[in-house]
Order: structure tokens, then sequence, then C-alpha cells
């Protein structure tokens, strides 16, 4: 049998090596006379937004990339993205979303050049999304096999389920996709030997719908009275037999670490023009 006691899937941890590696990808880039540059681009002026946005620019002053912020009206966006899009200086650029008119979305974050969509979130981005990527990355970082294990997805979401689906089916896994809809959500969850969850929902996931020696990942983000809280219910914390990602510095930590591995590919794609 496994041992008793609970394992925690820490994003922390190992955010802390990749940056490190990335601070030296940097430097060689500075080295090369290339200085990576990521430019924010915020409409929307929201407490929770802002945060994002400190934590972005820390991090991209930690690695020594430049990170910039501009905050137009919704209006001039597509104006500004043109911009963006030909300045040589700027190598990943990011729509924040949610937009204050969120019908645009579609519309917006497919003016993003391709090579510069480090959020992926464009149809035709050049990248993987950053929190896909960081699953990934936390679940290869602590040694989880996804061979021949019965992987369940919880939430079909744009950023996170649809191309987190793509990448594993891709890799030849099976994978299950359920979203929200199922009426029976215990039926598919008690046979996974992975549930990754991305709902968005506060509790969806409940300790006696998950089986002996699971590998948990909570991918997701909700409001609750002011809190953050994730998709699994406080009492899977208590289980000792679970692999599971911890109620805070999971996946996150490592998403911000996903988005910059992103621009730094950018700039090192970059093609030369002036010698």
């Amino acid at each position: 049998m496994g041992s008793n006691w609970m394992k925690l899937l820490d994003g922390k941890e190992l955010a802390g090596f990749i940056k490190e590696r990335q601070a030296k990808d940097v430097r060689r880039l500075h080295a090369s006379k290339i200085s990576p540059k990521l430019a924010i681009v915020q409409v929307k002026d929201d407490p929770v937004i802002n945060t994002y946005i400190r934590l972005k620019k820390q991090y991209g002053a930690d690695i020594g990339i430049g990170v910039e912020v501009h905050t137009p009206k919704q209006t001039e966006v597509p104006k500004l993205l043109n911009k963006l899009s030909i300045d040589e200086s700027v190598h990943g650029i990011i729509v924040q979303l949610p937009l204050a008119d969120p019908s645009q979305t579609d519309e917006i974050v497919n003016m993003v050049a391709p090579q510069k969509d480090v959020d992926a979130l464009g149809e035709k981005a050049k990248f993987d999304p950053a929190t896909p990527m960081a699953i990934l990355w936390l679940l290869a970082g602590y040694g989880v096999e996804l061979k021949n294990k019965k992987i369940l997805l919880i939430g079909k979401g744009k950023l996170v389920g649809k191309p987190l689906e793509k990448i594993l089916k891709n890799s030849g896994y099976d994978v299950e996709v359920i979203g929200r809809e199922v009426k029976d959500l215990a039926e598919h969850t008690k046979n996974a030997d992975i549930i990754i969850t991305a709902t968005g929902s506060p509790a969806v996931l409940y300790s006696n719908m998950i089986k002996q020696g699971a590998v948990v990942v909570d991918a997701g983000v909700a409001s609750e009275e002011g809190k953050t809280v994730g998709d699994l219910s406080p009492e899977v914390y208590k289980r000792e037999d679970l692999t599971i990602t911890p109620a805070k510095g999971g996946v996150g930590p490592l998403t911000v670490c996903a988005l910059f591995e992103n621009v730094i590919r950018a700039a090192q794609n970059l093609p030369r023009t002036k010698s």
C-alpha cells in the first residue's frame, strides 16, 4: 500500500528552480543584445486584475524581463495591439481578461500577433497556454506518471480544459473530459487515477468522490465571500492517501513561470533583423 501521509504537489518550490533557470536564459539573451519585453494591455481597473499584474511585473523584474502595462479604453485596443504587434522591442503581448465589454473578447485576443501571443488566447497562437503548461510541469516535477492512467479533466474552459485536453490527447494519454453539466460527477471521478479540475466553482469535488491513492490537481479559481477558493471541498485535505495540490500555491505559482517561459521563447525565436 502507499504511504499514509498526504503528498503535496507544491508549485512554489518548483517555481523557485524554474525561476533560477529562466534568469540565466534572460542573461544569455541580454548578452546577445536582446532585452525581452512583455506588454500587458489592461482595459478593466479591478483589484483582482491589479494583483495579477503586480505579480507579473514583480516576476519580470526578478528575472530581468521588462514589463510594460498599457491602460487604454477598450475602443483604443485594436490600434494599440496593431502598434505593439509590429514593435520589434516587444516580444510578448497579453490582453488581460476580462475586458470591460467581454462580448469583444474573441475578436480582440485574435488581434495579437501569433508569434507574440504568449497567453495563447488567439486561434493562431504559436505557444501553449500557461495554465496547462503549469499543470504538466507540476506533475512532471513530482514524477507523476501519466502513461496507462485514467485521467479525468473536469472543466472545458478556453484557458485550461480545452487546451490541456488537446495536449494530453496529442501525447496519447487516456483522457476523459467532462463539464459542470454532468449530473453524477462521482460516477466519473471514482474511477480516475488522476483528476484535474478547473471549473472555477467552489467545492465541486468531495472526499467520497475520489478513489484511494488518486492524484488531484486543483486548477480552479473562484471567489467566495471575498476569498479565493479552489474546486476542492476542504475535507479532501484530511485524506492521507492522496497526492494533491495544496489549498494555495499549487498550480498558481507555476502559471506565471509558464507565461514568462513563453516570453523568453518568443525573444529567442526573434528573427534577427539587425546585426
